[in-house]
C-alpha cells in the first residue's frame, strides 16, 4: 500500500509539473474553463513582407493613377455693379471707393485634372477653368505651376490645358474604348471639397447615360464611386490604373454625393482632346434643326404605322436646313442612308459631318417620302450666358 501512495505521488507531481509548463509557455493548449477570464492575443511569429502579400486591395491601381492627377486652382475677376449714387460727391465723402465700379471682386474656385502627356497637356471640364483669369495646377508631389488654357468644348465640358515645367511629367495610361462594363469597379481620384487627393472606390453604374440635360452631347459613364465637388474634371480609373474616363457631374440635391456621379467616357474625352490639341477647338457638323423624339402617340397623330425617325420641331432661319426645303412638321428618318433611332442618334450622326461636305437626307412629309441634299455647316459655338 506504501508503494501505491508512493507511484501515486510521484504521478502527481509530474502531472502538475507538465501543466504548470504548458500554462507558462504553450496556455492556449489548455481548455477554455482552465483560462477563464485571460484574453489570449495572437501573432504570427514570422509575418511576411509586404511585397510577399497578395494584392487583395486596389493599392496599385490606385499609386499607377495618383501621379497623373492634379488639382486645379482657378481665380477671376468679377466686376461690381456700380452703385447708384456714386456720381454723388457726399456719398463719395462717407464712403470713399468702397462702392466703386471699378473695383473688381476675386472669385476662385476648384477642380481636378488628368496628365494625358508627359510634356504638361490636361485633360480636364470645360466648367472647372471657364472664365479663369489665372490658373494654377498643384502636382501630387508637391510641385506646382502655372496653366494656360489651349481649348475647351462646352457642349462636352471638356477643356484642355498646358503646363510647362519639364518632359517628365506622370502621364496618365488610357483604357481601351470599351473597356468599361456595368458591374465593374473602378476607382475615383480627385481634390473632393479642396482637402487634398482622395481616392474612393465604386462600380460602373450604367453606360450611355443621356437626356440628362447637362450637356449638348451625352454619353456618361454612371458610377457609385463618391464624387464631390472638387472631384470635377478627375479620373475614374480601373483596376489596373487606367483612365476609363473624366468625372463631370453628380446628381444631388444638396451638393454632396448620393451615389449618382457621371464620368465622361475615355473614347469621347480622347476625341476632344485631340482636336483641341490640334487645332485649340472642336469642329462639327450642323445643318440647323431642333428635334423631338417620336412617340407612339405622335406617330398616331401622323398616321405612321410606327414611330420611326425624329420629328422636326424647329429649323433655324438661313440654316443648311431652311435652304433646302426643311420644314418644321418634317420627320428626319435617316442621314446618308443611316437610320435614326432617335434625337441622341440624330445629333451625333450629324456632329461627325464634315463642314463644306453635301449629304443625303430622308425625310416623311405628309406621309410621302421626301429626299433633300443638305450642304453640312459649321456648329456655332454656344453663347455664354451674361
Amino acid at each position: 500500500m506504501r508503494k501505491f501512495w508512493l507511484l501515486f505521488a510521484q504521478a502527481t507531481t509530474i502531472a502538475l509539473a507538465v501543466l504548470f509548463v504548458i500554462h507558462t509557455l504553450k496556455p492556449t493548449l489548455l481548455p477554455t474553463a482552465a483560462r477563464s477570464g485571460v484574453v489570449t492575443l495572437y501573432e504570427d511569429e514570422k509575418p511576411e513582407s509586404a511585397s510577399d502579400l497578395p494584392n487583395v486591395g486596389f493599392s496599385r491601381a490606385a499609386q499607377k493613377v495618383m501621379p497623373a492627377v492634379v488639382n486645379i486652382f482657378t481665380t477671376s475677376e468679377v466686376k461690381q455693379q456700380a452703385h447708384p449714387f456714386m456720381d454723388d460727391p457726399r456719398f463719395k465723402f462717407f464712403f470713399g471707393d468702397e462702392f466703386d465700379d471699378n473695383a473688381a471682386q476675386q472669385n476662385s474656385s476648384l477642380g481636378s485634372g488628368v496628365l494625358v502627356s508627359h510634356d504638361g497637356y490636361i485633360l480636364t471640364n470645360h466648367h472647372v477653368v471657364e472664365s479663369a483669369d489665372q490658373i494654377e495646377v498643384a502636382f501630387a508631389d508637391g510641385r506646382k505651376a502655372k496653366g494656360h488654357i489651349v481649348g475647351t468644348d462646352p457642349d462636352t465640358d471638356l477643356a484642355v490645358i498646358k503646363v510647362d515645367i519639364g518632359t517628365d511629367l506622370p502621364a496618365v495610361t488610357f483604357a481601351g474604348a470599351e473597356a468599361a462594363h456595368v458591374g465593374d469597379i473602378v476607382l475615383a481620384v480627385g481634390n473632393p471639397f479642396g482637402v487634398g487627393q482622395t481616392v474612393t472606390m465604386g462600380i460602373v453604374s450604367a453606360l450611355k447615360r443621356n437626356h440628362l440635360g447637362l450637356n449638348t452631347f451625352e454619353n456618361f459613364i454612371q458610377t457609385d464611386a463618391a464624387i464631390n465637388p472638387g472631384n470635377s474634371g478627375g479620373a475614374l480609373a480601373d483596376v489596373e490604373g487606367n483612365l476609363l474616363g473624366i468625372n463631370s457631374a453628380i446628381y444631388s440635391p444638396n451638393g454632396g454625393s448620393l451615389g449618382i456621379g457621371f464620368a465622361i467616357p475615355v473614347s469621347t474625352a480622347k476625341k476632344i482632346m485631340e482636336q483641341i490639341i490640334q487645332n485649340g477647338s472642336v469642329t462639327r457638323g450642323w445643318i440647323g434643326v431642333a428635334v423631338q423624339d417620336m412617340t407612339p402617340e405622335l406617330a398616331e397623330s401622323f398616321k405612321l404605322k410606327d414611330a420611326q425617325g425624329v420629328l422636326i420641331s424647329e429649323v433655324v432661319r438661313g440654316s443648311p436646313a431652311d435652304k433646302a426645303g426643311i420644314k418644321p412638321g418634317d420627320i428626319l428618318v435617316s442621314i446618308a442612308d443611316s437610320a435614326l433611332s432617335d434625337s441622341t442618334a440624330m445629333l451625333e450622326t450629324i456632329s461627325a459631318l464634315v463642314p463644306g461636305n453635301t449629304v443625303s437626307l430622308k425625310l416623311l412629309r405628309n406621309q410621302t417620302d421626301v429626299a433633300v441634299q443638305v450642304k453640312v455647316g459649321k456648329r456655332p459655338k454656344p453663347k455664354v450666358a451674361e
